[in-house]
């Protein structure tokens, strides 16, 4: 299987947002974004509020500013994570090989499949994105080629539903037209700096000399340079998350550096999480939070209960403290992440004895069920709970 790019990279079109227009199909077609209605940030717009000036993390004052006629989505707990976990599920009928990177995007490698030729692979693809339309009405975008820095590319240029092959010893060829952003590592501010130097596209940076590179670069100039030529020998890495952790990631498309909105989105995360935690009747004691910068140095910190859990609330109050002890406050952030790990069945640490924590978890294993069901939502503040508002 060598002879021809084999590496998929999916990501998810405006994931929340399509995961809400999923649940209810009035909301297509709308200028419409996920996010907190007061303080807080947008954490996912529709292409029709793109295409007004709202992105990602914008404040949401600033949102509503630029779109009047914006309709705000709260989070509704539950829902994400289910929707990115059938996703994924769909993904393994294609191929053993899934790498679920975050909530939103993943690679496949389809090399075991045995796939007699190019023609072959990309039908089964095209194949794959249909279904998880018609099977979830989530749209996703595709890159195929043959590592994962080129795949993951190609799927982000031509969204929302895009489709794009990199054929086997094109990857060169493929990159050196494209703004020199569009390569990992390099943001808003790096561009701008390498502009000033007079690259501006990735062929520019092909022609510096090494001298000039390591002047722009520093010590990283070689790993820039690997990356330019479409080099990676990065492997599609299959975890279960289910018997050893259970983690979640969200990598901001503008940095953030709102410490509220930071916990709110942990927040979330765990909601999510624990919902899965239930259903595989699972139980865990530590949990993880992990920042990113944008220079892609990161901080990680945890804290261990003495039993096991099912609920969120034992975590919540720890929140702000491990972003504290992890993240270097005023540096802002590219990337959160939550990690569960210590797990063991749930059967090993029954709560026999303690009524209140007990009425917590039939409550959360109904609120668990109506999200899943995408009926009546039910979303999670903190220690509240509250229902959702109806449907727009």
């Amino acid at each position: 299987m060598s002879g021809f790019s084999t590496i998929v990279h999916l990501d998810a079109d405006a994931f929340f947002v399509s995961c809400e227009q999923a649940r209810d199909p009035r909301l297509r077609g709308k200028k419409c974004a996920v996010g907190g209605r007061e303080r807080g940030i947008i954490s996912s717009a529709s292409y029709e509020a793109r295409a007004c000036g709202v992105y990602t993390p914008m404040p949401t004052a600033k949102a509503r500013q630029v779109c009047p006629d914006l309709i705000l989505i709260p989070h509704t707990s539950g829902l994400y994570g289910t929707m990115s976990r059938r996703m994924f599920d769909l993904c393994e009928t294609l191929t053993p090989l899934v790498q679920r990177n975050s909530i939103d995007e993943g690679y496949l490698d389809l090399s075991p499949c045995g796939f007699g030729s190019p023609e072959e692979l990309e039908a089964r693809v095209r194949k794959l994105q249909r279904e998880l339309w018609d099977t979830l009405e989530l749209p996703v975008s595709i890159g195929i080629a043959s590592n994962k820095l080129v795949a993951q590319i190609a799927s982000k240029l031509r969204k929302p539903r895009g489709f794009v092959v990199v054929p086997a010893g094109t990857e060169a060829e493929f990159l050196a037209p494209l703004p020199v952003g569009k390569l990992p590592g390099v943001g808003p501010r790096s561009e701008a700096m390498l502009a000033r130097l007079g690259i501006a596209r990735v062929r520019d940076l092909l022609e510096r000399s090494e001298s000039e590179l390591r002047a722009a670069f520093g010590e990283g100039w070689r790993s820039m340079l690997a990356c330019a030529r479409g080099m990676d020998g990065g492997r599609v890495e299959v975890e279960r998350e289910d018997a050893r952790s259970y983690s979640q990631q969200e990598t901001f498309s503008r940095n953030i550096s709102d410490f509220s909105e930071i916990v709110r989105i942990v927040k979330r995360m765990i909601d999510e999480l624990m919902g899965k935690i239930r259903e595989d009747r699972k139980q865990v004691r530590t949990l993880t939070v992990k920042v990113r910068y944008p220079d892609f140095s990161q901080a990680s910190h945890g804290r261990s209960l003495d039993a096991g859990t099912d609920l969120e609330a034992p975590f919540y109050p720890w929140v702000e403290e491990l972003l504290r002890e992890a993240w270097s406050l005023p540096k802002p952030l590219r990337l959160v992440s939550v990690r569960f790990s210590n797990v063991e069945d749930a059967s090993a640490q029954l709560e026999m004895f303690d009524e209140e924590n007990e009425k917590r978890r039939r409550l959360a294993q109904v609120l668990d069920g109506l999200n899943r069901s995408g009926g009546q939502t039910v979303v999670r503040h903190g220690h509240q709970l509250a229902r959702k508002p109806g449907k727009v």
